[in-house]
């Protein structure tokens, strides 16, 4: 991550260098490169919008100052791929102010076409403060974790300074790149999570740090096989201290071949994907709140669900705020479980989110 501050952007693309279908999707093969007589100076890339894949075709000149890239960049400079899908992206957003500041889960959806879902670890953390432990929710949370990592992209983020964080900064996202459930010395099980620092440098000072005291409770063969693993930009952070000190986990839900997702519970494919438009339109439709007696005349959506099955829920919403028409929001109720709280005013206060309003009501 370089001077822009679009970490959110740059987590979803971890996805991209972990599914190469994926990549291929965004960034279509058999471009001719810069290396070629055929090369005309241009690439093209997709993004997912409102149900279908919208290309974007951007030149080849890069922001630098001093000669270096100033954005994002890749650890070798030859390979320029990110920084090229970086300024498709601000171009599908507008421009590149429009990328500062932004959740994870609005890159997932516009990188992959699929879902995302949000966790809060607040109310986890509180009730972990009171117990001194970590409740069976938290295990579970961490058993799913661990199920999802191979299958789906997974991101933490921080609203604030962490506990063990170096790089204090307001909001900052991270990318969970493995999970581990190893044994102790003492017989009891340690549960490891890796995380991945954007700006590629390690800034955790917690107990599992190089030389920290934590890696004295694990056999020293073992913990220089997971030091040996973690590269530059990553650490290890045991269970209680992740739930401890950072604020939400983002999942992407994971797309099979087909082009169907997958169910994060069940792991089942969810086949069948209908697309319902909407609008509040003043004196018609807008019927604001349940409290109005025009409550009624909001857009409704009638699911009859013949069978027992897994129902997925998704609100994308468009938003006037911007001068650029490309500029759009995303909200995200999945599950149909309990909504998730709304993001941190001052965290969110460069995105002029509006409020989304969804009823799911049994009939």
């Amino acid at each position: 991550q370089g001077l822009l501050g679009d970490c959110w952007f740059l987590c979803a693309c971890e996805t991209l260098r972990k599914n190469r279908p994926l990549l291929d999707k965004v960034m279509p093969p058999g471009q001719d490169s810069w290396t070629q007589s055929g090369y005309n100076g241009c690439f093209r890339f997709h993004f997912w919008r409102f149900g279908q894949w919208v290309e974007v075709t951007i030149d080849d000149r890069l922001p630098c100052i001093g000669g270096r890239l100033c954005f994002s960049r890749h650890r070798s400079e030859e390979v320029f791929w990110l920084p090229l899908v970086e300024k498709a992206f601000a171009k599908f957003h507008g421009c590149y102010e429009q990328l500062w500041a932004g959740q994870v889960g609005e890159a997932l959806v516009d990188i992959t076409g699929s879902l995302a879902e949000r966790w809060t670890l607040k109310n986890s953390r509180k009730n972990n403060e009171e117990r001194g432990h970590l409740d069976i929710s938290e295990r579970s949370k961490f058993e799913l974790l661990k199920h999802l990592n191979d299958k789906s992209f997974i991101s933490c983020s921080v609203h604030g300074s962490a506990e063990g964080a170096n790089d204090r900064a307001e909001y900052h996202a991270f990318s969970v790149t493995d999970v581990k459930q190893i044994d102790g010395l003492v017989a009891e099980e340690i549960r490891l999570l890796k995380i991945r620092n954007l700006w590629d440098r390690r800034c955790w000072n917690g107990s599992w740090q190089d030389g920290g005291d934590g890696w004295k409770k694990v056999d020293p063969a073992i913990a220089s096989k997971l030091q040996s693993l973690a590269a530059d930009g990553e650490f290890w952070v045991e269970e209680e201290e992740f739930f401890r000190d950072f604020d939400e986990v983002t999942v992407g839900y994971p797309i099979n071949p087909e082009g169907n997702i997958i169910s994060l519970l069940t792991g089942k494919s969810l086949c069948h994907t209908q697309l319902c438009p909407g609008a509040w339109v003043k004196g018609q439709t807008a019927g604001g709140c349940r409290n109005n007696s025009s409550f009624c005349s909001n857009p409704k959506f009638w699911l009859r669900i013949v069978n027992p099955c897994e129902v997925v829920i998704a609100l994308l919403q468009k938003t006037q705020d911007f001068s650029s028409t490309n500029c759009w929001t995303e909200g995200i109720s999945a599950q149909c479980h309990d909504n998730e709280e709304d993001p941190e005013p001052d965290i969110m206060r460069q995105k002029h989110y509006r409020a989304i309003g969804l009823h799911i009501w049994k009939v």
